[in-house]
């Protein structure tokens, strides 16, 4: 009998946790999908095309390497370029984002 109680008590304590888990991660999911709408650059974009389209970025980073990579940081997100060409871009992490978790 002792032992079907301990069972019974396991077994409901694994459905205790998993309530607030579930938020937060609903919470994380509708943010992930927010960013993920975030309008940015694509890849192959020229540099000319991206500054027409999002403006003049925040700071431009001289290139670096061979082939030369250069590194341009708006508010949202950061570009990267070989030559002059996107080759990806990073969504910046939200700092009351990361201040809410």
């Amino acid at each position: 009998m002792m032992k079907h109680i301990w069972i019974l008590l396991f077994a409901g304590s694994l459905f205790l946790p998993t309530t607030g888990l579930t938020q937060v991660l609903l919470i994380d999911a509708v943010k992930e999908e927010q960013r993920a709408n975030t309008p940015r650059p694509q890849r192959g974009d020229s540099m000319s095309t991206v500054e027409k389209r999002f403006g003049t970025p925040q700071k431009k980073h001289a290139p670096v390497g061979d082939p030369p990579i250069s590194r341009w940081d708006y508010e949202k997100f950061t570009v990267y370029f070989e030559f002059d060409r996107v080759i990806t871009t990073v969504l910046k992490r939200n700092t009351s984002t990361a201040n809410e978790r």
